[in-house]
């Protein structure tokens, strides 16, 4: 059996069980930062003080995060959801902060899938995950609400490459499109998806047959 029939096999009871508990562990480590306030570096600049962010999604909000760049940044899906918590939330730290802990847990479980259907191993993928959910260089980004835009751009560069690996291993216009949105909204968040999704693409190379053509396309 191929190595991408091995990773599509059906789902045995520890797959069942790991994203759960890896969204379970990124909760209990977590919790705590959804009683922190907003830090006095960036913060001000990306939500306490900019007007745009704190009326909430408005149709001029909308068009000012396209067509601006503001905090040396062009990255629209990160200020447009910096208004919608805003529109949730007000100015209450916590529930700023809880969008990032929902982000970070959200991209762990993309994690251990892309992995589980990259390798066909369900505890490797697991243990990775685990790792990268609780790794203490995740702090800063899931603890301090303007890095909204690196737990955003995460989850959707993730989503990138599991609709990638898809879409290697059965290419089709619907995938191909999946792959070209998650892919977009990545760069819309942080434009740093661009050059890690070429490494990791290229890095995975051999996996599937015709991997090395289609990595040239990425």
């Amino acid at each position: 059996m191929s190595r991408a029939g091995r990773a599509d096999r059906p789902h045995g009871a520890a797959e069942r069980w790991i994203a759960p508990a890896l969204v379970a562990a990124v909760v209990v480590a977590y919790a705590p930062v959804v009683r922190f306030g907003f830090l006095n570096f960036d913060d001000p600049e990306y939500v306490v003080e900019n007007e745009w962010v704190t009326r909430g999604i408005t149709p001029a909000g909308v068009w000012w995060a396209f067509s601006r760049s503001h905090s040396a940044n062009w990255h629209p899906l990160t200020w447009l959801s910096h208004m919608l918590d805003c529109e949730l939330f007000g100015l209450a730290a916590g529930g700023h902060h809880a969008t990032n802990v929902v982000l970070h847990a959200a991209a762990a479980v993309l994690l251990f899938v892309a992995l589980r259907r990259m390798t066909g191993d369900v505890w490797r993928a697991g243990l990775v995950a685990a790792l990268f959910a609780l790794h203490p260089l995740r702090v800063e980004s899931v603890a301090w609400v303007s890095e909204l835009k690196d737990v955003l751009c995460g989850t959707f560069f993730l989503a990138t490459l599991l609709a990638y690996r898809r879409w290697v291993a059965r290419p089709s216009r619907l995938r191909y499109g999946v792959l070209t949105a998650a892919f977009a909204l990545a760069l819309m968040a942080k434009p740093m998806a661009s050059p890690c999704l070429r490494s990791c693409c290229c890095s995975m190379r051999g996996h599937w047959a015709g991997w090395p053509g289609r990595c040239a396309s990425v």
